[in-house]
């Protein structure tokens, strides 16, 4: 699958709210509000994954137009001092295995270790196994259990990662 990584642009937020309720549980997806007031936090930033141009090409010797870029997946970070903080990351059921949530999570922890973070941390709900196994092939380990996190009652898992030595040779 072919697709690009770009920053946030305000006529994507209805889409990305469809996405995030469409990958999460009531109790745990954002209402509209919430994932808004994320987006706009003068600390925060939002990646955007879409397809690629070679997903979108029109069928060989025909005048139709090139089908619209199709928005796959997005994240949202903020950047607390020397800590980052990723608020989610949400990618569509037929993008995932493909490569989209592991180039967002890439790019914004290079992004926070290029603004001075020198660590990561995020939650997700402790009976979310592949998002817990996608973290922790991320380099992610859990830090402890919140209880009673999600609105539905439900526990979180905090996980963190080191930005500094992550990838580095020891």
């Amino acid at each position: 699958m072919d697709f690009v990584l770009r920053d946030f642009r305000q006529q994507d937020f209805d889409t990305l709210w469809i996405i995030d309720q469409a990958c999460f549980a009531a109790g745990i997806a954002y209402s509209r509000r919430e994932l808004g007031l994320y987006i706009r936090h003068p600390r925060s930033f939002t990646l955007v994954a879409e397809s690629g141009p070679s997903d979108r090409k029109s069928p060989v010797n025909t005048r139709k137009k090139a089908p619209a870029a199709e928005i796959l997946g997005f994240l949202v970070a903020e950047a607390l001092r020397t800590t980052g903080h990723l608020i989610t990351i949400d990618v569509l059921p037929h993008a995932r295995r493909a490569g989209v949530g592991s180039k967002l999570l890439a790019r914004a922890e290079e992004r926070l270790r290029s603004g001075c973070c020198r660590r990561i941390y995020l939650e997700t709900a402790v009976d979310n196994l592949p998002a817990v196994a996608f973290y922790k092939r991320h380099e992610y380990f859990a830090v402890r259990t919140l209880p009673g996190y999600y609105l539905n009652g439900l526990d979180a898992l905090m996980l963190e990662k080191d930005l500094l030595s992550a990838g580095q040779p020891s």
